[in-house]
C-alpha cells in the first residue's frame, strides 16, 4: 500500500490530522521533523541556529529518502519539505500527496497559541507574523498545489481525508 504523505504549511494540522488519519487507515504515522530531531540530535531550532537552514534543508531531503516507499506510513512532512531539491517529485512518486491548505490567517492564530522555540522560522511574538504567513504561503503554493489532492478550509479533518482518497 502507498504511502500518506501530508504537505503544507507549519501549523496546517499534519501531525494533528497525520495520527488520526493512520489509525483509521491502520498505517503507522511518522513525522519527518521527529525523524530529523532524533537523526541530528538536537531539536530544529539548534539546527537552525548551528548550522543554518541549507543544512537542515539537506538533512529534510536524506530523511525523505530513506522512507521505504509502501510501507503503510502516513507522513507529515515539515512544511517546507516539498519546496527543496526534488522533493515534491520524490514524494509524488513513492506515495499519494494531501496538501492541506490552510489560510495564513488561522495559521495566524493557531501558531499564536505555541511556543516561539518551536517554529524556527515563525516567532508568534513577531508583530509581521501574519504577513510572513502570507507571503510564505504564497510562495510555497505552487509546490503544494501539485499534490495528488488538495484540500482547504479551517477546520480539515480525517473524514475529509478519507472520503478525497477514496475518491483518487
Amino acid at each position: 500500500m502507498k504511502n500518506i504523505f501530508l504537505i503544507g504549511m507549519p501549523s496546517s494540522g499534519k501531525t494533528t490530522l497525520g495520527k488520526e488519519l493512520a489509525r483509521h487507515v491502520r498505517y503507522r504515522f511518522v513525522d519527518t521533523d521527529r525523524l530529523i530531531v532524533k537523526a541530528a540530535g538536537m531539536a530544529i531550532n539548534e539546527i537552525f541556529a548551528q548550522k543554518g537552514e541549507p543544512h537542515f534543508r539537506e538533512l529534510e531531503r536524506d530523511i525523505l529518502r530513506v522512507i521505504r516507499p509502501n510501507s503503510k506510513l502516513v507522513i507529515a512532512t515539515g512544511g517546507g519539505m516539498p519546496c527543496f531539491f526534488d522533493n515534491m517529485d520524490y514524494i509524488k512518486t513513492h506515495g499519494l500527496s494531501v496538501f492541506l491548505d490552510v489560510p495564513p490567517s488561522e495559521l495566524y492564530q493557531r501558531m499564536k497559541r505555541i511556543s516561539a522555540n518551536e517554529r524556527p522560522l515563525y516567532n508568534p511574538l513577531d508583530e509581521q507574523l501574519l504577513t510572513t504567513l502570507r507571503q510564505k504561503h504564497a510562495d510555497r503554493l505552487s509546490f503544494y498545489t501539485q499534490a495528488d489532492i488538495s484540500l482547504s478550509g479551517n477546520d480539515l479533518n480525517v473524514h475529509a481525508v478519507l472520503k478525497a482518497i477514496a475518491e483518487n
